[in-house]
């Protein structure tokens, strides 16, 4: 199990406030919850590896197998929950040969033991099971398998369940909070397939009736939505990064037969790319397992150290959504940022998912900065910008199954809410030793937004807790409100916030541009005086916050 980080307990209840005042227009169900919440049979145990061994029959597009669940008692344990589909059947569950009882509501399956385990001691149960799991109607927005043919008619599968759960095609503790430490992936697909998994290919074996066992390994912490399967008459190639520390890691590329030139092209990005984000955070943190992309029959998925690519070699998102005279694949970019945010730096609870979404986001906008200058960073966050909607909070509800937001806010919203704490800290050199701080203290654990409010306040000497109340538990945007009087030698600047949190005190800069001043507004009228300057000639530089401006006559 990762460790997980308490949130802040001040934090916690007025976040909790602001939830609730929102969500409690929604209606949650028992299935929700079931779902949802680390209950006392899945707290009672800690998942130390899965073994999956599995075949599937693409024809039929059916699945079949046995996975193993290896854990230990963290107190006596004579019951867990495991997650299955309902639509997924279970055969047997077994431990030492003998078979388990077990009852399933909705999806979550309760296994009992005939004698309580002691805590401390490990225990490992198989369950067999079969069936044909859900098909994606819109991968990977909605989860399950993709079934497809390529341009030669052979067979092209995939599989996508960030939101859904990896329990809609292999059982397993299905909750963010309890990563396994490792995972085998036996897959057997008919002979002439390639299955390409997370990890390392261990090896080949020949089974009957003319299906070919590929056996993958990953030997670091994995979310369970990031196991994943890729099937194709896949054409291989390797190339070998080279770390700016020296380091050689191996990159490994499957893709459609008749896209390798095209993919040898496109994926000369990965190198620059993991050298931004080596420069802003450290090592790409899965160096044992290699870096992979994979051509997949939808968009993209962050599968670790296995990324689904399926932006058809295109800039931009599909040709869309960047910036003109920026070359640069979206997909490449923002999936591989999730290595640090989403795999190694994980959510404790869905709720929290703008950790993955919106710090990877804002990745994509350092990788801009990188390459192509502050200027153009800005460039590509008005894009994104524009596209924000402020329909409900960024944090959603804790402890049930939630894959409902209306916007994608927590992706696009969330990197603003960082590129805003960035300027209103106004020194770059203790920004970027935050984040990659931050990083580097979480990676390999799963957390809460707490840990990185902790961490703002421990690293700036100063509460950020109202700030992020305000953006991350409430949809409104804070409002600037403004008086301008002219007076002879220059301009009498009123200002205050309005529409905010009690205490919110993001700092702001404006005037004139080139030498803005630097204020620290509240809730209360407060007033400075800009030398030389006219209302024509005052400014606020919306590119650099996320604040709506709001001027009094």
């Amino acid at each position: 199990m990762r460790v997980i980080l308490i949130f802040a307990i001040s934090f916690l209840s007025s976040l909790l406030i602001g939830q609730k005042s929102y969500f409690d227009r929604y209606e949650f169900t028992s299935k929700d919850s079931i779902r949802g919440v680390y209950g006392p049979y899945r707290a009672n145990n800690d998942v130390k590896h899965y073994t999956l061994d599995i075949k599937i029959d693409p024809e039929q597009r059916f699945l079949s197998g046995v996975v193993t669940y290896d854990a230990v008692a963290l107190e006596e344990v004579d019951k867990i929950q495991i997650d299955l589909f309902q639509n997924m059947d279970i055969l047997k569950i077994t431990m030492r040969e003998k078979e388990l009882k077990y009852n399933r509501i909705f999806d979550a399956v309760f296994v009992e033991f005939p004698k309580p385990i002691s805590k401390g001691k490990e225990f490992s149960i198989k369950i067999h099971y079969q069936g044909k799991p859900r098909v994606a109607r819109n991968a990977p927005w909605d989860g399950g398998f993709v079934w497809k043919k390529d341009n030669n008619g052979q067979h092209w599968i995939g599989v996508a369940c960030e939101g859904d759960g990896a329990s809609l095609w292999w059982p397993c503790k299905d909750h963010p909070k309890d990563e396994a430490e490792s995972v085998d992936i036996k897959v057997s697909v008919p002979d002439g397939l390639t299955c390409v998994s997370n990890g390392n290919l261990v090896e080949k074996n020949a089974m009957p009736d003319n299906y070919t066992q590929w056996h993958w390994q990953v030997s670091y912490p994995i979310n369970n939505y990031n196991v994943t399967v890729n099937i194709a008459q896949y054409a291989h190639f390797q190339d070998v990064y080279v770390s700016p520390a020296g380091d050689s890691l191996d990159c490994d590329y499957y893709v459609l037969r008749y896209n390798i030139d095209k993919a040898k092209k496109q994926f000369q990005q990965v190198g620059p790319m993991l050298d931004c984000y080596d420069k802003y955070f450290g090592p790409y943190p899965f160096w044992e397992d290699g870096f992979c992309l994979v051509e997949t029959p939808y968009l993209g998925m962050e599968h670790q150290s296995a990324i689904a690519y399926g932006n058809d070699y295109m800039r931009g998102y599909k040709g869309g959504m960047q910036a003109d005279g920026q070359d640069w694949d979206y997909i490449i970019i923002h999936e591989s940022g999730h290595e640090w945010f989403g795999n190694a730096v994980s959510s404790a609870d869905h709720a929290d998912m703008w950790i993955h979404e919106g710090f990877t986001t804002y990745m994509e906008a350092m990788y801009v900065e990188c390459q192509y200058g502050f200027e153009e960073a800005i460039r590509h966050l008005n894009i994104e910008k524009a596209l924000i909607r402020n329909v409900e909070p960024i944090v959603g509800p804790y402890d049930v199954a939630w894959d409902k937001f209306r916007s994608s806010d927590h992706y696009m919203k969330g990197t603003w809410i960082l590129h805003t704490m960035r300027n209103a800290m106004e020194n770059d050199e203790q920004w970027f030793s935050i984040l990659k701080g931050f990083y580097n203290e979480n990676k390999y654990k799963t957390i809460a937004t707490g840990a990185f409010l902790k961490y703002l306040n421990e690293h700036t000497n100063r509460k950020w807790d109202a700030v992020l109340e305000q953006y991350l538990t409430y949809p409104v945007v804070p409002t600037i409100e403004f008086e301008l009087k002219e007076k002879k030698d220059g301009l009498e600047v009123k200002y205050r916030y309005v529409n905010v949190v009690e205490g919110f005190d993001l700092p702001v800069s404006f005037g004139k541009k080139g030498s803005f001043e630097r204020v620290y507004p509240n809730e209360n009228w407060q007033k400075t005086f800009l030398e030389g300057l006219t209302e024509d000639t005052f400014e606020f530089p919306s590119d650099l916050y996320l604040v709506n401006i709001q001027r009094e006559d």
